[in-house]
C-alpha cells in the first residue's frame, strides 16, 4: 500500500492501556464462563478442573465475577462516548441485509463503532449488571443468608438468563472480529492501517485525519519519517 503525505499509513485504534484492558476482561469471562457451566448441570462437571476442583471454583468464580466487572466496568467508561447511538447507526440497522452480504459500499458511513457493535456493548452492559446483582444475592459464603429463598431462587434464574445471553453476545463478537479481518489484529497490535480505518469507518477516519478524535502513528511510520 502506498503511503499518502497527510495520512500515516498505520493509526492508533487502540491504546495498550486499552488493549490490556480488553483482554483481563476477555480472560476473566472465559474462566467465569466455563465454571459457571461447571456448576450448572452435572455433564459439565468436568470443567470445574479449570479451576482446581469445585470447591475452589465455587469460591473462585465469584471473586473472578468482581475482577471481570470492575475490569468492563473502566473499558465501558473509556468507549462509552463512542457508542452512542447516532442517526446513521438506525438507517444501518435498516440496511441489515447489505451488511449480512458484505455489501459494505451501500452502508451509510459510521463512526469507530457500527450499530451491532453499539447495540452488543449495551447488552453486555445490561448483562453484567445483572450479573452483579444477581450473583451478590446468591453468593452464599457472604449475602445470601440476607435474602429470603425466594429471591435467591429468582436471581439464580436471572444469573443463568445474564449469563446465556453474555456468552451469546461474546460469541457474536468473536465471529464478526473473525469476519472483518484486521479487526483482531488491531486489539492486539493497537493499529489499523488507513486503508481499513477508512474502508471500515470512515467518520471515525476522518476525526483522525482532522485531529478531532485520537489516532497516532505506528512506531515505524514515526521512525521512517524522522530519517
Amino acid at each position: 500500500m502506498s503511503d499518502h503525505p497527510r495520512y500515516p499509513r498505520m493509526i492508533r485504534r487502540y491504546s495498550p492501556n486499552e488493549r490490556s484492558n480488553h483482554w483481563v476482561t476477555a480472560i476473566t469471562f472465559v474462566l467465569l464462563a466455563l465454571s459457571g457451566l461447571a456448576m450448572f448441570h452435572p455433564s459439565m462437571a468436568w470443567m470445574y478442573a479449570i479451576l482446581g476442583g469445585g470447591q475452589w471454583t465455587r469460591i473462585l468464580h465469584p471473586f473472578i465475577g468482581v475482577v471481570m466487572f470492575l475490569s468492563f466496568g473502566s473499558l465501558a467508561i473509556r468507549f462509552w462516548h463512542h457508542n452512542k447511538i447516532e442517526k446513521y447507526d438506525v438507517q444501518w440497522l435498516k440496511q441489515f441485509r447489505d451488511v449480512l452480504t458484505n455489501r459494505e459500499e451501500r452502508l451509510p458511513k459510521i463512526g469507530k463503532y457500527n450499530a451491532g457493535q453499539k447495540l452488543l456493548f449495551f447488552v453486555m452492559v445490561l448483562c453484567l449488571i445483572g450479573l452483579l446483582l444477581s450473583g451478590i444475592v446468591i453468593w452464599r459464603r457472604y449475602f445470601s443468608f440476607y435474602f429470603p429463598i425466594t429471591v435467591i431462587r429468582f436471581a439464580a434464574v436471572v444469573h443463568a438468563f445474564c449469563a446465556f445471553a453474555l456468552i451469546v453476545g461474546i460469541i457474536v463478537h468473536i465471529y464478526a472480529a473473525l469476519w472483518v479481518k484486521g479487526s483482531i489484529g488491531a486489539m492486539v497490535r493497537g493499529t489499523v492501517s488507513y486503508g481499513w480505518a477508512r474502508k471500515h469507518h470512515p467518520l471515525w477516519f476522518r476525526d483522525v485525519a482532522s485531529g478531532k478524535a485520537e489516532g497516532r502513528m505506528s512506531v515505524e511510520d514515526i521512525r521512517e519519517r524522522r530519517n
